[in-house]
């Protein structure tokens, strides 16, 4: 399944995006929820923090990474309030350090992994197998495997198509799944193996071309969430905003940037 387009402006950088004050005054401006994002998640958590903030008044902050790195950062005492994992273990990881509450633990969605590049780079890559010709495919981008759950499912899949050994010296490492688009959005990478939900956007902004990967060629990518605030203001107004990610409005948001959702089967595109 390949989806084409012109490619325009690219803005899915790793970045910081904050909304208004509260209108009830439970959170003010100086103090808005503070979301810790897989950088997968941009697109639609960016659409969810925007849509909460006006059905509810309440500010929503996302620092948006690789959720190994920002495993590590709450690990370490920074204050964020809601964690939202590209993969399960980095939850598990934070729990396991006494960080969090594991009550509110759940799986929110499964991510997939796409072969991508610009539009106007696009060589026709329909399988992974079509990378390891290095006339076909020069410099291949990844998310770091060692903190970036893309990235790891990224190495797997390559591994379990039989090329990773060919590809290999040829890859460059993102620190994060949106950082590895950068750098093939910018021809700093000719290819790149981003989230679904990141190519859907760049779609939906008008670029870029890709290949879906089958899922059975890696580990699930299970993305699991909890609230790390301990004060009960500050964990309420997170278990909230968990409500509306779950909620008919907030899933339809996450189904647009292409996340399976628990109880949900795979569209049937993606089996095409």
């Amino acid at each position: 399944m390949r989806h084409r387009a012109a490619l325009a402006a690219l803005a899915l950088l790793v970045l910081t995006a904050g909304a208004c004050a509260s209108a009830e005054g439970e959170v003010t401006a100086e103090e808005p929820l503070l979301v810790a994002g897989a950088a997968d998640l941009m697109p639609a958590f960016t659409v969810l923090g925007e849509d909460f903030e006006a059905a509810t008044g309440e500010a929503v902050t996302f620092n948006f990474g690789s959720s190994g790195q920002l495993a590590q950062q709450l690990i370490e005492g920074a204050p964020m309030d809601l964690y939202a994992s590209a993969n399960v273990a980095y939850v598990e990881e934070v729990l396991a350090a006494g960080v969090g509450d594991p009550g509110t633990q759940e799986t929110y969605a499964y991510g997939r992994i796409t072969i991508w590049s610009p539009e106007d780079a696009w060589r026709g890559w329909d399988s992974l197998e079509a990378l390891a010709d290095d006339d076909a495919a020069g410099t291949i981008a990844i998310a770091n495997p060692a903190h970036a759950p893309y990235g790891l499912a990224a190495e797997q899949a390559l591994t379990s198509a039989g090329v990773w050994e060919d590809v290999e010296p040829r890859l460059v490492y993102g620190e994060n799944i949106a950082d590895t688009q950068r750098l093939a959005a910018t021809g700093n990478a000719d290819v790149a193996i981003v989230a679904l939900s990141l190519a859907l956007a760049a779609e939906e902004d008008g670029g870029g071309a890709w290949t879906l990967v089958a899922a059975e060629l890696h580990e699930p990518l299970q993305q699991d969430l909890l609230v790390v605030a301990g004060e009960d203001d500050r964990a309420g107004l997170a278990e909230r905003f968990i409500a509306h990610v779950g909620s008919e409005e907030g899933r339809e948001v996450m189904r647009r940037y292409g996340f399976l959702l628990p109880g949900e089967d795979p569209p049937a595109a993606w089996e095409d």
